[in-house]
């Protein structure tokens, strides 16, 4: 009987390491993400309270204090829409959740939007579950000429970019499908 350290053998090895990087990856953004959020919310719940107001990149960027009780960009459907949005956004991290498991093992860009997409959504969750003002927003809103650009919060840009690099993550991985189909059709 071959003897394996700590009773592992060569197969539970080939398992453990694309799930040891997957849990690197997420245990590198999703603390980074939050802590980020946690503290500019922070940080403009005691500076901008009171109407204040500061802006940052030449006055392009207004930091203002608000609170989002709708979902994003401000889309409301009531009052209070938190006891809608808290299981939304539980059902939407089981599902990244089965995303990231699915994710190919050096699936770099998957497992970067997925852990991003994560984070900004537990950062808002949290602020949906503390109390019922709404989420914490500040970042804006940015006049863009032709409109202005809604208020949001690090939360909001992580779930955003995460959600384009996904995005991108399933356009090239249905692209070298295609590719990989076109393949077995020529040569067979």
């Amino acid at each position: 009987m071959l003897d394996f350290p700590l009773g592992r053998s060569p197969h539970t090895q080939e398992i453990a390491e694309p799930v040891k990087e997957k849990i690197i990856v997420f245990a590198t953004i999703i603390p980074s993400v939050l802590i980020l959020d946690f503290f500019t919310k922070r940080w403009a719940l005691t500076t901008l309270v009171g109407g204040n107001r500061l802006e940052i990149m030449g006055g392009f960027v207004p930091l203002s204090l608000a609170y989002n009780r709708g979902a994003a960009f401000g889309i409301s459907i009531g009052d209070d829409s938190r006891w809608f949005f808290v299981p939304i956004t539980i059902l939407a991290l089981a599902l990244l959740l089965v995303l990231l498991k699915q994710a190919g093992p050096r699936d770099w860009l998957r497992l970067c939007s997925i852990s991003m997409v994560v984070a900004g959504a537990l950062g808002n969750l949290y602020d949906r579950v503390r109390w019922d003002r709404g989420v914490v927003d500040f970042i804006g809103p940015i006049d863009l000429g032709f409109m202005d650009w809604p208020i949001f919060n690090v939360a909001d840009m992580s779930i955003t970019c995460g959600a384009v690099l996904l995005a991108i993550s399933f356009w090239g991985e249905e692209r070298r499908e295609r590719a990989a189909a076109v393949v077995l059709e020529e040569g067979g």
